[in-house]
Formats: structure tokens, C-alpha cells, sequence
């Protein structure tokens, strides 16, 4: 019975002292270091409509007459995001140690993904035939990210530490928008962000999970179709701003 009960204490301690074998003990001392981000993503708007058509300065000098027995300046026209979509990121991550606690990371990547616009009104677009009446307007976007980031590091548990990150982002919309597009949007968006994440300490890398959300600072829509394209001004014109917001899933290798 004794002889048990001491192979019982030295299996946890053998246990225990595996537990405690850390990995990368100096790597937090590097002055530079850098990696890579995997990353998935979901795209969102904040949409400001108008109360009414002819609330929009810019709808008294729309063409709207060739589409009366559609709408008039009274029309409700209003719109929202259907669905969040998933989408996927790529970076690169570069990491400056400020001191024990603090890092300034700038991590430079790209975003793809896409946006529906859900109306309530049926959706008719010239250059597209659709086989039954359709209500969402989707909106692909391809991001040139530009994020810089305090990182904000707890003490170190073993092989975790536990972080949270702030600061803000650019964002360009490298995408191709024409003059034909029912709801276009502006190229540069600006972003505050706020996240938190874990690290984690494996034996040759260190591999850091986070979640991110991205604020949009400034109004991205941008002009809707021109008069010459006869195409229906009044899906960009019922819209009184769009702020981009964007949620992301990463994966950080250093």
C-alpha cells in the first residue's frame, strides 16, 4: 500500500515536471522578430438609410422619372446586410519589443470577402438576368490591409500568455468597381481595432490565436451608377452611409 502511494507521488511528480517544460524561454526577448497570419474573416455594414427617397439631396437630380411605376420621391427604399459571408486573410506579421509588456506589430496583408445588401424592394439590374426576382446585391471586395498595433502582453503561464491588441488600420479596396455598379464604394476605409488572443509556446514556433474586430471610421459609399449607364440610381440614393466593419479569426505564426 505504501509502495503504491509512492509511486503514486513520483508519477505526478514526473507528471508535473512535464507539465512545466517550457518552450522558447528568450523569445520574447528578441528585439525584431517576424511571421505569418492566417485568417478568416466575415464583412459587415453599418447602413444608414434615408427616412425617404426625397430625403437625399442628391435624388431631386437623379433621372428617376423613367422609373416612376417603380418609385417617387416619397418611396421607402431601405437595405441591410442579408448575411455575414465568410471570407479569408493573408499576412505578414512584424513584431518591434517596446518593453516586458508592450509590442508595436505592424501586420500588412490581404482580405478578400463579400457583402449583401438585402432590399426591400425587388433588385433589377440592366447588365444581369436573373431567373426569379431577386432582393440581395452583393459586393466583392479585395482589402489591401495596413493594420499597426500595440500588443499588450500578460506574464507568461507556462507555454500561454494571454494578450489584447489596439490600435487602428487601412484599408484599400483594390477591387474593380464600374460606373455600371447599383452601390459602389469608396477605395480607402480607415479603421479603430480591438482584439484579444493567446499565445502559445511549441518547441521550433510560437502560434498565436486571435480575435480581432475592425471599426469603420469613415463613410465608404461611394457614387452609385451614372445617368449614362441607365441603370437605377435609387438603390445607392436610399443609402445615407455605409461604415465598413470587418470581424477576424487569426492564426499567427513567429
Amino acid at each position: 500500500m505504501l509502495l503504491a502511494g509512492l509511486l503514486m507521488v513520483v508519477a505526478g511528480t514526473v507528471a508535473a515536471q512535464k507539465m512545466k517544460l517550457n518552450h522558447l524561454t528568450t523569445f520574447d526577448e528578441k528585439r525584431l522578430h517576424f511571421g505569418f497570419t492566417l485568417g478568416v474573416n466575415t464583412l459587415d455594414f453599418s447602413v444608414s438609410n434615408y427616412a425617404s427617397l426625397k430625403e437625399n439631396p442628391q435624388f431631386a437630380s437623379s433621372n428617376w422619372m423613367d422609373y416612376q411605376n417603380e418609385v417617387s420621391p416619397e418611396k421607402v427604399v431601405r437595405a441591410d446586410v442579408a448575411q455575414l459571408i465568410p471570407g479569408f486573410t493573408v499576412g505578414i506579421v512584424s513584431n518591434l519589443r517596446l518593453n516586458r509588456s508592450l509590442d508595436l506589430r505592424f501586420l500588412p496583408g490581404m482580405s478578400f470577402g463579400e457583402r449583401k445588401l438585402q432590399y426591400n424592394l425587388e433588385v433589377k439590374d440592366d447588365l444581369v438576368t436573373y431567373s426569379e426576382p431577386q432582393y440581395d446585391y452583393s459586393i466583392k471586395s479585395t482589402f489591401i490591409d495596413l493594420p499597426l498595433l500595440i500588443k499588450y502582453k500578460a506574464d507568461r503561464i507556462n507555454n500561454g500568455r494571454p494578450y489584447v491588441i489596439f490600435g487602428g488600420a487601412m484599408r484599400i479596396d483594390i477591387s474593380k468597381f464600374a460606373s455600371t455598379d447599383l452601390v459602389g464604394l469608396q477605395r480607402d476605409g480607415y479603421y479603430a481595432e480591438l482584439g484579444a488572443g493567446w499565445d502559445s509556446y511549441l518547441q521550433f514556433f510560437r502560434l498565436s490565436v486571435e480575435a480581432k474586430v475592425s471599426l469603420g471610421l469613415n463613410n465608404q459609399l461611394g457614387p452609385g451608377p451614372g445617368q449614362g449607364t441607365n441603370q437605377r440610381e435609387y438603390y445607392t440614393d436610399a443609402l445615407k452611409s455605409l461604415r465598413s466593419n470587418v470581424f477576424t479569426l487569426l492564426f499567427h505564426f513567429e
